[in-house]
């Protein structure tokens, strides 16, 4: 998200600060806390070849948990990105052998762990608390959201949590992306002083250091594409509604989403396949019934892009030269595999910003406050939780204050006339007069465009601070649309991803044509935690 140039840098994603020991192995029990680490490679494993050797038994589920758990103890002290371990997933994976052995498979994640970011409710032993320390003793919520039922449904192993920027950045301006008053500062695998974007940062970072098979984040503007293209990994924000949002912690009905968080994009069509269905509890999932796919995979094809005609939003380049040169190459390499490239400008870019931000103020009293109120939480509306805040200043605000909290405090009801107005202008700049209008016009199948610049150095101080700053997720984001970001290259031992987006329910379109491109590049390389550029 984005408040002008500080609306430049995604105050959607923050959060800063000590590091913080990784406390969650103490929960597992006495069975579980050794941890017998089994003979097995898991770096770059995909979810396919994990099926192939469980089905071979040369591995099962229960190593395959265990190795993951061994992984997270030996690397995650040096990025900070799990907040907890699930102390049941041990037990989970061999409930999950059993049937396998009896021949039951629940779904394509059978015995797959995941991590989920720490704003996804669970109905087990794990907190929720969007990293916040005034929810770490409130109420378990009663289910689980319901996309980790779907999860679940599907066989995954519930691993563990990650860490966020606090409240998914939408507290300060002046936040750090990926810190957090429950779990403190994530750091980016690939250089350790510099960060890991947000607010799925916890998500990012474990993922692309091989932490966990797969992992959810969640997006209201750019959670889940910064932290992902930053992080070297694969991030899919799908079109709003196509994952149920119940059982989430808001910011913003009109814009948030879940969605895959991965190391390649097979890996995030398989996830998204078995996350989309239509939950009662979330009207925006109604139209699932007509416009999702139930497999998303059958769209992972190699020529993907032949015939393909994509959209090169250029008002995207010259702001970074590093950024300019990954871009360009993979132009080139879209070009050569068979799609036409057509130049195009939005009119509209830059305009909605400020309407986006008041739609996002309003929305965020109303369905934070809505959920506090399900939940049982201890603070029920924002200002008791600024109260909270000002009471924990010590521990909640040592680097940043709270004035988005603040502002959002100060809104009416969602029946408001200045609310309503700049809803509809927020979604008339991106979508009929944005993304709609552009991809009509030249009847294109995509939408292209850098993800981000390199990443900044940790800041706890200034907060967010990257110079030459790109981020183009608001189009898509404010619009509600879908947007994949994919790895590109490497500028100074930093990722660089590209994003392809498009018009409402086109992940199948967008899928193929991020395959394609992923697989003509194949440019994800793993991370060396280097302490520092040199």
């Amino acid at each position: 998200m984005k408040i002008k140039e500080l609306k430049r840098r995604e105050f959607l994603q923050a959060s800063a600060a000590v590091p913080f020991a990784l406390t969650v192995m103490k929960n597992a029990n006495a069975k579980d806390t050794s941890f017998v680490e089994p003979n097995i490679e898991l770096n770059e494993i995909t979810i396919a070849e994990l099926q192939a050797k469980m089905k071979s038994r040369e591995f099962s589920a229960e190593e395959i948990t265990k190795k993951y758990l061994e992984k997270i103890k030996e690397l995650d002290g040096k990025i900070n990105s799990v907040i907890e371990i699930n102390p049941d997933a041990v037990r989970i994976a061999e409930d999950l052998d059993k049937e396998r052995k009896a021949g039951k498979i629940r779904g394509a994640l059978h015995g797959i762990p995941v991590l989920l970011k720490d704003n996804i409710d669970t109905a087990d032993k794990m907190k929720t608390t969007a990293g916040s320390l005034a929810l770490v003793n409130a109420p378990t919520p009663k289910d689980d959201a319901f996309l980790v039922q779907q999860l679940r449904k599907a066989g995954a192993v519930i691993l563990g949590k990650t860490n966020l920027s606090e409240w998914a950045n939408f507290r300060s301006t002046k936040s750090s992306s990926g810190w957090s008053g429950r779990g403190g500062q994530t750091k980016n695998p690939y250089i350790l002083d510099r960060n890991a974007c947000g607010s799925s940062s916890g998500t990012g970072a474990a993922i692309a250091a091989n932490l966990a098979a797969i992992g959810i984040g969640t997006e209201t503007d750019g959670s889940i594409v910064c932290p992902a293209s930053i992080c070297g990994i694969v991030g899919l924000k799908p079109t709003v509604g196509l994952i149920s949002r119940s059982g989430v912690i808001p910011i913003a009905h009109s814009q948030d989403t879940a969605g895959p968080m991965t190391r390649t994009v097979s890996d995030a069509a398989i996830l998204l396949s078995a996350l989309t269905a239509v939950d009662g509890r979330d009207s925006a999932t109604a139209q699932n019934n007509k416009k999702a796919e139930k497999d998303y995979t059958r769209f992972l094809q190699k020529d993907g892009l032949r015939g393909a005609r994509i959209g090169v939003v250029r008002q995207f380049w010259g702001k970074n030269a590093d950024v300019d040169k990954i871009s360009t190459d993979a132009l080139d390499v879209i070009k050569q595999a068979g799609a036409t490239l057509v130049d195009v400008k939005f009119p509209t870019l830059g305009k909605f910003d400020d309407a986006e931000f008041e739609v996002l103020l309003y929305e965020f009293k109303a369905d934070l406050e809505k959920y506090l109120l399900e939940r049982n939480a201890p603070y029920k509306t924002l200002t008791e939780l600024i109260k909270f805040n000002e009471d924990n200043a010590a521990r909640e605000m040592p680097y940043f204050k709270q004035e988005i909290f603040e502002q959002a405090a100060k809104k009416g009801n969602l029946q408001t006339r200045a609310y309503r107005l700049a809803l509809q202008k927020s979604k008339l700049l991106t979508q009929t007069n944005g993304i709609d209008a552009v991809m009509v016009k030249d009847k294109l199948d995509a939408l292209l465009a850098p993800s981000n610049a390199p990443t900044w150095m940790v800041d706890l101080v200034n907060g967010d601070c990257g110079s030459n700053y790109v981020s183009s997720s608001s189009l898509s984001a404010v619009a509600g649309y879908p947007n994949i970001t994919v790895p590109a290259g490497f500028a100074k031992n930093l990722p660089i991803g590209v994003s392809f987006f498009g018009r409402a329910y086109s992940e199948p379109t967008l899928i193929k044509i991020a395959y394609a491109f992923e697989q003509a590049t194949k440019a994800r390389r793993m991370p060396k935690f280097l302490l520092t550029y040199s």
